[in-house]
């Protein structure tokens, strides 16, 4: 927890220093803004790693009072859905890995983009307008290096066959990128169905012991010891846990599943202005850089993270990425075959 805290403080300071972002959005928004005073902010980052810091920088920056709820992207999706069918909207926007296309189909999510969203590569940003990217995910293996050598950690789906994994493999088991659903929809994804099929049916031989929880939470366990390597969770968690000391570190398994944590405006907001000025900040170089700095991945080419390994190059390190609307169209049909193959 010191460690954390000394972290939180270090993201916090580099946060205040750098003063006002560059090149925000145009000044009537900015200016509209203000009028409205404050936000509300529906989010599933980590309070700790990137929304202290970008809200003490935000509110530094434009005077706007910022209120924070955290949750998962269910329970948010729930929550937005809910308020807005009663006619009790509170927030402004909203982020998430998942959430966007269930927001977008009940009519929650607005359809707007900032401009810098024009920037960015095609694929981080919704074609009908309704979110834009703020962060990368890359879902990997993660093992416990005072149980499993570096040079003895398994480099490929392949190697996670060998005999000698049986039973010492371990994954999240609930409905989520970040789990086992996640790890075979990017199998089918890469092989095929057919092929793709008959790797999951090889692999569920080795016994893979399902864990209910957070990825973070398997994480945290493997650096317990309770599980030598862990599938499917966020690399760069490792990477923030093994500058804190933790006996952990992630493998560049190819190809890995990447996705996108989304942001966007409620319709019908209270503070509509604000939200969009929010949004607009989490692009600019200045919140890219709080990303960066709490070992993220920005989605800014031009700020790279920390540990520049932890984004897929193409070549050492392939990755695939999903969007949100292809993660919700393909999640039925990868829970249906971890129950069939791997409960």
């Amino acid at each position: 927890m010191a460690g954390e805290r000394s972290l939180l403080g270090l993201l916090l300071a580099a946060a205040l220093l750098a003063g006002p972002p560059a090149a925000a959005a145009d000044p009537a928004l900015i200016a509209a803004a203000r009028r409205e005073g404050a936000v509300t902010w529906y989010t599933t980052q980590i309070i700790n790693q990137f929304g202290r810091p970008a809200i003490a920088l935000f509110e530094k920056s434009y005077g706007i009072k910022v209120t924070v709820l955290r949750g998962d992207a269910v329970e948010l999706a729930a929550r937005l859905i809910a308020e807005a069918r009663a006619g009790r909207v509170a927030a402004d926007l909203f982020d998430g890995t998942a959430n966007a296309p269930a927001l977008k189909k009940a009519g929650v999510a607005l359809q707007w983009l900032p401009e810098a969203a024009a920037k960015l590569p095609a694929a981080y940003r919704d074609p009908d307008g309704y979110w834009v990217a703020t962060n990368l995910y890359v879902h990997t293996p993660v093992f416990n290096t005072d149980l499993v050598p570096r040079d003895g950690a398994p480099q490929s789906w392949q190697d996670l066959l060998d005999p000698k994994w049986r039973g010492k493999l371990a994954w999240a088991s609930h409905a989520t990128t970040s789990s086992a659903p996640g790890f075979i929809g990017l199998v089918l994804g890469e092989l095929g169905e057919e092929k793709g099929l008959a790797y999951l049916q090889a692999l569920a031989q080795q016994r893979i012991v399902p864990v209910a929880g957070s990825a973070r939470a398997l994480v945290d366990q493997a650096i317990a010891g309770e599980y030598p390597i862990v599938l499917q969770v966020f690399n760069h968690q490792a990477v923030v846990s093994a500058r804190l000391g933790a006996p952990v570190d992630w493998i560049p398994m190819s190809p890995a599943m990447a996705i996108l944590s989304v942001a966007g405006i409620v319709r019908g907001a209270p503070h509509p202005n604000a939200g969009k000025l929010l949004v607009d900040f989490f692009l600019s170089r200045a919140a890219q850089e709080i990303f960066r700095d709490g070992d993220y991945i920005p989605v800014d080419p031009d700020v790279p993270p920390r540990e520049p390994s932890l984004r897929p190059d193409g070549t050492r390190f392939r990755a695939t990425f999903y969007s949100p609307e292809e993660i919700d169209a393909g999640m039925p049909h990868w829970v249906t075959l971890f129950n069939q193959l791997f409960k």
